[in-house]
């Protein structure tokens, strides 16, 4: 079988620091993979490594076993909340058509089966009531539900959600770790940036552990162990243990 994601060698480099070294990973289809690691480990940055918005400075890596830039229809990001403009004047129907836009060329009209999984994917979020209320009058839970659908009116094949719980009530991240986990039985691909290392074992098939280099990845009883843990964690894992994380 093909990895969705193969990845040899990947380095990663910001103003001359090192942000991630020699990753070696192969990621399958059908799972849901939380990616963990503390603040500075590099999980946002390996996402847009693999999604091309940042250039490696050294490895390879492909995506469907090519370039990324060839399966663009296919791959959904969901960005942290905050690199968001809520100013921006468009309604939660407008952003969920979004997700039909590389499906259509430039001048091509939005027809019966685009509103059709616009319409699916507002009725899946639980969004529907609000389709013509501004982004920006949304609350936390609410905008992250907007760019789910998004995301789920693109039938993509491979998901990259960046920290998707902060900030959203918890009836809204059930709903979200429900949606991810159907997708996956759907053969769906879904890596998740998370924090709350508590809810790790109910969320996730697969993790990846991540502190610059690589620690550890794969199912969550063999690899979600107290030595990995230590190794991505050093001293944090004291204050993770007491703030009620782990």
């Amino acid at each position: 079988m093909t990895p969705v994601i193969d990845i040899k060698g990947l380095s990663v480099s910001y103003d001359k620091k090192q942000v991630l070294s020699n990753i070696y990973m192969e990621l399958e289809p059908g799972f849901v993979y939380g990616i963990l690691g503390p603040n500075g480990a590099g999980k946002s940055t390996l996402f847009k490594a693999i999604l091309g918005l940042l250039e490696p400075t050294a490895g390879e890596l492909s995506v469907f076993g090519g370039d990324i830039e060839d399966h663009r229809v296919k791959v959904a990001y969901i960005p942290q909340r905050d690199e968001v403009d809520y100013d921006f004047p468009a309604t939660v129907r407008d952003i969920v058509a979004m997700g039909r836009y590389p499906h259509k060329g430039i001048f091509d009209q939005f027809n019966s089966l685009d509103r059709q999984m616009i319409d699916q994917a507002l009725d899946d979020m639980g969004i529907k009531n609000l389709e013509n209320r501004q982004i920006g009058q949304l609350s936390g839970g609410q905008q992250q539900r907007v760019f789910l659908a998004r995301a789920l009116a693109q039938q993509a094949d491979l998901f990259f959600l960046d920290e998707p719980f902060v900030g959203v009530d918890m009836t809204t991240e059930e709903k979200i770790i429900d949606i991810l986990k159907k997708l996956a039985q759907e053969n769906k691909t879904l890596l998740v940036v998370h924090h709350d290392l508590s809810s790790v074992e109910s969320y996730f098939d697969r993790i990846i552990l991540l502190n610059q280099r690589l620690i550890a990845y794969g199912p969550v009883e063999s690899t979600f162990t107290k030595e990995n843990l230590s190794k991505a964690y050093g001293s944090q894992l004291t204050i993770l243990h007491k703030a009620g994380m782990l």
